[in-house]
């Protein structure tokens, strides 16, 4: 399965955007996406992943409240909707997929399949 990270752009502090992670065919509903951040100079963060099934999701400490994943399996794309942004997102962000458990969820080695990122930036 092949994955592509879209959606990125320049917005101000305070607004949204829409990142899609789309994939060449169906996900396994057995297998997590995850979203992951990596900004200039910093190490790579987990953001967001969706669960086995969709049944559930998980978030960072840092954008919970603010952003929401969520999973569209006829479309095998994966969203991250992302309110009320601030300078500290800024990040190159991208998608993967793996049969990852719950206790991992946060870990990117965890996740044998990545997608190409996409750079978000948000100015003061």
């Amino acid at each position: 399965v092949q994955l592509q990270a879209s959606g990125g752009g320049l917005v101000q502090a305070g607004g949204s955007l829409r990142l899609s992670c789309a994939a060449s065919e169906r996900i396994s509903s057995s297998y997590t996406v995850g979203w992951f951040r990596q900004a200039p100079g910093k190490e790579r963060e987990f953001v967001a992943a969706s669960g086995r099934n969709g049944a559930r999701t998980y978030y960072a400490d840092s954008v919970k409240g603010r952003f929401t994943v969520s999973r569209d399996n006829a479309k095998n794309t994966v969203y991250l909707q992302m309110n009320s942004l601030k300078p500290e997102d800024t990040a190159v962000y991208s998608c993967a997929t793996g049969p990852v458990i719950v206790s991992a969820i946060t870990v990117a080695t965890g996740y044998y399949n990545w997608g190409q990122g996409t750079l978000v930036t948000v100015s003061s």
